[in-house]
């Protein structure tokens, strides 16, 4: 087991679910024996201060996981260290087994709260910029894949647009599609929604939805709207402040496609907050 690191890490790059169980003591590793994401006592700290401390979760494969918490509590240093981009830590972080110190993260997308375009490149180049290194973009093999993944998130039409011809709804679906673009084992998604109105919003979350279930891949979000927390994942991790701790885990025993209005999504909504002590 490594120790925890003292400073921070410049990055090197850029339905249904089973019977639930009551929350109350957080049960992180309920999901699976074997994770796809399996996070064991992680810690970490820029200088003086603890950023996450003693954090245990485990995902399964193709389960969509929320991680909710105060600001603060870690959630975007979770994020980054699941993707690699924090290479110093303590505690182990696997991807299908392997550490992302070791290459495990090579098989986690991105997708980040700002689109981040290219702004001179289209659609398809943009989505392009997310194929493995060794693959050539030009290559028919390639640009059959981006296309799909254009289809996939709704754009066909729009591959040769560029990111100022788009909505923000519609960039983000850009993003969407880059992060797929490598095919990973693991998609992380920082509050992908969080600069959009509540219509778009809420457009862009079925969409994700659609996108999740027709390929499978596994998902972790983190988000600050406990309300899409609870509408969009199969289990809702609740975060602690500072230093950011598992408090709860919340599963959302609820078949999809799901009602807002639900009173029984309404009711998880208040355990989490609750969980949350608002």
């Amino acid at each position: 087991m490594s120790s925890d690191a003292d400073a921070d890490v410049t990055p090197s790059s850029a339905d249904g679910v089973d019977a639930a169980t009551p929350t109350g003591e957080a049960d992180p590793d309920s999901s699976t024996a074997d994770p796809v994401l399996a996070v064991d006592d992680l810690r970490k700290r820029y200088d003086d201060t603890v950023a996450l401390d003693g954090v245990d979760l485990a995902v399964a494969d193709g389960e969509f996981v929320a991680v909710v918490g105060p600001s603060g509590c870690g959630k975007s240093t979770l994020l980054r260290v699941l993707s690699g981009l924090e290479a110093e830590f303590g505690g182990r972080v696997a991807v299908d087994g392997t550490d992302v110190r070791d290459g495990g993260s090579d098989a986690v997308g991105m997708v980040f709260q700002e689109p981040r375009l290219l702004d001179w490149a289209d659609v398809r180049e943009n989505v392009a910029v997310g194929l493995p290194s060794d693959v050539d973009p030009a290559s028919p093999p390639a640009r059959e894949r981006v296309d799909d993944l254009i289809e996939t998130v709704g754009l066909d039409g729009f591959a040769e647009s560029r990111p100022d011809e788009l909505s923000g709804g519609m960039a983000q679906r850009v993003s969407l599609a880059r992060g797929l673009a490598y095919d990973p084992s693991v998609l992380l998604l920082d509050e992908p929604f969080s600069a959009l109105d509540r219509l778009t919003k809420a457009d862009q979350q079925d969409h994700l939805l659609d996108v999740w279930e027709e390929r499978g891949t596994t998902v972790v979000l983190v988000t600050h709207d406990v309300e899409e927390a609870v509408y969009l994942a199969d289990r809702v991790v609740v975060l602690s402040g500072q230093p950011g701790t598992v408090a709860s885990v919340v599963d959302v025993d609820i078949d999809r496609p799901r009602d807002r209005a639900d009173a029984d999504l309404v009711a998880l909504r208040r355990e989490v907050t609750d969980a949350l002590g608002r």
